[in-house]
């Protein structure tokens, strides 16, 4: 076997390493209700402030599990917390759009509104993980007064 044909070969085994391992680190739809479920509970049992502190920071890891964290906005679209990028923190991303023109942070409000809570998606974010936008929905319920608190995953390729 020549050299560039054990590198060619190599490439390919790493490409498909990665690729197995990524899906094995995206959150399934379940794992994303039930962080959601347990987000609700902490903002009930120990109040908004507290909880959005704890879902930005993660101290004990209970709000970031695979590629799974926490982000919650006001209904004027004001990120009250956010798991992977503390920065945005007290940002109005209300008309923060995806590559495509989706409004999606305003969607995520409509719905949440409307319904009280529901999956939104598909829109293109990008993935921490692999600097890629990549298809995501998100799953959001109702929080304290005129608040969501969501999480999301990215679909399978």
């Amino acid at each position: 076997m020549t050299s560039f044909s054990r590198i060619t070969l190599l490439a390919a085994i790493a490409c498909l390493a990665s690729s197995a391992v990524s899906a094995a680190d995206h959150g399934s739809e379940a794992e994303v209700q039930e962080m959601v479920k347990k987000a609700v509970a902490l903002v009930k049992s120990v109040g908004p402030e507290k909880a959005y502190k704890a879902f930005t920071e993660h101290p004990d890891g209970a709000f970031k599990h695979k590629d799974l964290y926490v982000f919650a906005y006001d209904f004027n679209g004001e990120c009250i917390a956010q798991g992977a990028n503390p920065k945005m923190v007290g940002k109005n991303l209300l008309s923060i759009k995806d590559v495509d023109g989706n409004a999606f942070v305003k969607g995520m409000i409509d719905l949440v509104k409307a319904s009280g809570k529901g999956w939104y998606g598909p829109y293109k974010f990008n993935n921490p993980a692999t600097q890629t936008y990549e298809l995501k929905k998100s799953y959001c319920e109702r929080g304290a007064g005129d608040t969501m608190l969501c999480v999301g995953t990215y679909f399978e390729k």
